[in-house]
């Protein structure tokens, strides 16, 4: 590849940032979904699509700080080419497909933002790292599901004292309204952090080739372009996902269903706010499993948390090795 594309290039390039954000949607379907599918709240036909609505009105209530650090808080600006936004976006795109193949709630966050340092370190090295970005975003692999967890087993102990005296009926009845709201907030909550990652490298690119003249910043198109990508791939679901994720877990009730979505949602949205590119796969697995454990420790499925939880450990390293092998290849064969 050329230092400055020819415009059927830059758009090849931008299709395949798309691709990654529909097969991010796709892969994250079920941390959207999966407790509201495994109350029965709603059948998945529908829950998808009442996910995938929230995913795309995301951008009505967030800044985009996510997208500024994944555009210029991963890898320094200075560095990013053609063949390294290449090999971000195919590192996490295969590592996607091959944990989506395999049914494991694996971070599509992660996989890009091992994307992005693989492809940068095959360029220049460890001088290609921001690390006053990288270093929360790597915090954040044990904070969200740890806050996501705390939150989920707060509310869910607190619920349940107050709630001592009403019918399991009664209680299953309110909170089955309530994981509409729930549910909603959740998915808007993954709109607003996920997307914004498609986003932050799209400008990024664009930004590289002179297409946004001195200062970084995302184009209202491209914003547009990112929350529909990600909707269409909610709306196409990951079944095989939120059947891990749903009830391999933990089997919940749509009281837990809500205090697990509502945790969730709250580390989200704090994430957000806060431009850290946070994993929505940690967060409502951490939450899932905080409320299982409120009930009792053996509720939890703790052989199936701990394959999720090796699934996390490699995500970065995984497909920083493969976004640097797809450097590689695209500087050898330009």
């Amino acid at each position: 590849m050329d230092a400055v594309l020819s415009t059927p290039v830059l758009f090849g390039l931008i299709a395949v940032a798309l691709l990654f954000d529909f097969l991010n949607g796709l892969h994250d379907a079920a941390n959207s979904i999966a407790t509201i599918v495994s109350t029965r709240v709603l059948r998945p036909q529908y829950a998808v699509a009442w996910a995938a609505f929230f995913n795309f009105i995301a951008f009505m209530f967030f800044g985009l700080h996510v997208a500024n650090t994944l555009g210029t808080g991963i890898i320094s600006a200075s560095v990013v080419d053609p063949n390294v936004i290449f090999g971000a976006l195919m590192g996490a795109i295969v590592w996607n497909l091959i944990t989506w193949g395999l049914g494991i709630p694996s971070s599509s966050s992660h996989a890009l933002v091992g994307g992005l340092v693989g492809a940068g370190m095959a360029k220049a090295g460890i001088s290609a790292i921001v690390w006053h970005g990288l270093v929360p975003t790597t915090i954040a692999i044990v904070a969200s599901p740890l806050v996501g967890f705390l939150l989920a087993l707060a509310l869910v102990l607190a619920l349940s004292w107050l709630l001592l005296r009403r019918t399991p009926y009664a209680i299953d009845r309110t909170f089955q309204r309530l994981q509409f709201i729930s549910a909603s907030l959740y998915s808007l909550g993954h709109g607003g952090n996920d997307a914004q990652k498609t986003m932050g490298i799209i400008a990024v690119l664009l930004f590289s080739q002179g297409q946004l003249g001195s200062e970084f910043y995302v184009p209202f198109w491209v914003v547009i372009a990112c929350q529909l990508a990600m909707a269409l791939g909610t709306l196409f679901g990951g079944w095989r996902i939120v059947k891990t994720m749903g009830s391999k877990i933990t089997r919940l009730t749509p009281m837990q269903g809500f205090c697990a979505e509502t945790g969730g949602a709250i580390t989200l949205f704090g994430a957000t706010w806060l431009g850290i590119p946070v994993s929505t796969t940690h967060t409502i697995t951490g939450a899932i499993i905080g409320v299982g454990a409120a009930r009792r420790m053996s509720a939890v499925r703790w052989g199936v948390a701990n394959s999720i939880v090796m699934a996390w450990v490699i995500t970065i390293p995984a497909s920083a090795a493969i976004a640097a092998l797809f450097y590689w290849l695209s500087v050898t064969f330009k």
